[in-house]
């Protein structure tokens, strides 16, 4: 399930003083591809960090291969291929302490959506022909619904942990796990921290549109993230800009991927209860967390449920979230309490 691409500002000018004999501070900007899509990352300079940007660079790349290489499901070679390519069940196998950290937190969001967000879904999103699998000239049939269905379910997959190692193992041998709609949220994090360690306290790192960023940017103000407006013909405009300082921000919506057949419109994200693309009004949900894996998972699992129920979870479990809704006369828009708390400040 691929996420809605974001489009976000950061300004540029560097206003900061100089500071006793410290250099000029400079944004150093890094943008390249990964995980099937593009990054971007800038961050302050302000001549105390450990490293330069050219090695820092390359320490990105560093974290983002590793995290394609366990987590990508278009990479037949990766950790996670290759258990969804294990057809043993009960059979533990061990995984890395990165995949492990990912499933435990998809497994625990996949509670707190009440089972929108299912990782094991993977089977039927490759059926409609929205993962590596190709598209289906046609709808799926009844049949061929019902047979994926039955790999379907978190319940079906299960991680442990043994002696300080981690394990992973499945009740069907059918089950295929995708991290897609939580795995780029992990890779921001993993970049952010390390930026961090090379002690930088002011960036701002963009992975497909999962964002996190800290501090402040060079004009001293919080960094400057849009929402993009939906658009169903192509069009990029902007909904709303809010001041993003150390929280990360993740969107979903159903209306750049999709296909088309006599006449009606299926959407990608795909409710796992039904093993159908989505059916409601919700064009798209922005979440804010200070995780960006968190935010990432929260943002598919909410805009499956539709408006309604997303922001009644979001009211539950104190979650800033801000909805796009299409209605008859254009598109409307809702937040929750805490988004509505953070934005109003």
């Amino acid at each position: 399930m691929k996420k809605t691409s974001l489009i976000f500002t950061a300004l540029l000018a560097v206003t900061l003083g100089l500071t006793g004999c410290k250099k000029d501070p400079e944004i150093v900007s890094f943008v390249g591809k990964t995980m099937g899509t593009t990054y971007h990352i800038k961050y302050i300079d302000d001549g105390d960090l450990s490293l330069d940007k050219e090695k820092a660079h390359a320490q990105i790349e560093m974290v983002l291969k590793d995290v394609n290489a366990k987590m990508s499901t278009y990479d037949q070679n990766s950790e996670l291929s290759r258990f969804n390519q294990f057809t043993e069940i009960n059979q533990p196998v061990e995984i890395s302490s990165d995949l492990a950290k990912v499933i435990g937190e998809a497994i625990r969001l996949n509670k707190v959506t009440e089972g929108a967000l299912d990782v094991t879904v993977g089977p039927v999103v490759n059926l409609w022909g929205f993962g590596p699998e190709k598209r289906p000239e046609r709808k799926p049939t009844a049949e061929q619904l019902a047979e994926r269905q039955a790999w379907v379910g978190i319940d079906k997959l299960k991680l442990s942990q043994n002696a300080g190692k981690f394990f992973l193992e499945k009740t069907v041998s059918q089950l295929y796990v995708d991290l897609s709609s939580i795995a780029k949220g992990f890779g921001v994090d993993l970049v952010a921290e390390s930026i961090e360690k090379i002690g930088a306290k002011n960036y701002m790192v963009e992975i497909g549109g999962e964002i996190r960023a800290k501090g402040k940017n060079t004009e001293g103000k919080d960094w400057q993230i849009a929402i993009e407006k939906p658009s169903f013909d192509g069009a990029r405009s902007v909904e709303e800009v809010i001041g993003l300082k150390d929280l990360a921000m993740a969107t979903s919506g159903n209306y750049r991927i999709y296909f088309e057949e006599n006449g009606k419109r299926f959407a990608h994200e795909i409710d796992p209860k039904t093993g159908q693309p989505i059916q409601h009004h919700l064009a798209s949900i922005t979440v804010l967390h200070p995780s960006t894996m968190t935010a990432d998972g929260l943002s598919t699992g909410l805009f499956v449920l539709g408006e309604d129920k997303a922001l009644e979870i979001a009211e539950k479990e104190q979650l800033p979230v801000f909805l796009i809704i299409k209605t008859d006369n254009g598109f409307e828009t809702k937040m929750s309490s805490e988004f509505s708390a953070l934005f109003n400040q």
